[in-house]
């Protein structure tokens, strides 16, 4: 799998796929054939969608459309309009077609409405004021996440990836200061000892 998708909705997934937002993005949907990698390995959307030139275009202002709007959302301004724009038009669109089998749910349809879906899906989550959308706390990551844990502490996107190292950072500090707190105490207990000690 060549993307992570552990942000809790599609549509921030689907941010997510800029992997660093600093001064040298890092995206990872460089042609039309990733976006349909994307689409494919995305649970939620039609396991097969053919992308051309316009539609990957289309995509992509979706895309940073949907940042937009979650930053507002995050630092509570008031939306861009042609951001809204842009998602409410692809929502506006039809959604791909759920078939029920004895092998479960099959998702069809163009990526026309692969995109409609992810766009309803940052409707949904934007529009929820009780969704807590964060981004990471990593400093090398600025993907967006739906945080649902216990009263909403968690820090970094995913486990396997932000999660471990922001985890293994934390516990080297921690040892770290746990270290350079002992050294002094055992000295200055070393020195009470010797010079109460009779010679």
């Amino acid at each position: 799998m060549r993307f992570a998708f552990v942000s809790g909705n599609p549509a921030l997934d689907l941010v997510g796929t800029v992997e660093s937002r600093g001064d040298e993005p890092a995206d990872l949907l460089a042609t039309p054939a990733d976006l349909e990698q994307w689409v494919l390995e995305c649970d939620e959307l039609p396991d097969q969608a053919t992308a051309d030139i316009a539609t990957f275009t289309s995509a992509l202002r979706l895309r940073e459309a949907i940042y937009q709007l979650a930053l507002d959302r995050m630092r509570a301004r008031r939306f861009a309009p042609a951001s809204l724009a842009i998602v409410n038009n692809a929502a506006a669109r039809p959604l791909p077609t759920v078939e029920l089998s004895d092998a479960g749910v099959r998702l069809s349809g163009d990526l026309r409405c692969a995109l409609a879906h992810v766009a309803r899906s940052a409707i949904t989550v934007l529009a929820d004021h009780d969704a807590c959308v964060k981004e990471c706390g990593r400093p090398s990551c600025t993907r967006l996440y739906l945080d649902r844990s216990r009263g909403a502490r968690r820090t970094w996107c995913g486990m396997e990836g932000c999660g471990n190292r922001v985890k293994a950072a934390a516990y080297r500090a921690r040892r770290r200061a746990a270290g350079q707190g002992r050294g002094p105490k055992t000295n200055q207990a070393s020195t009470t000892w010797e010079a109460s000690s009779p010679e």
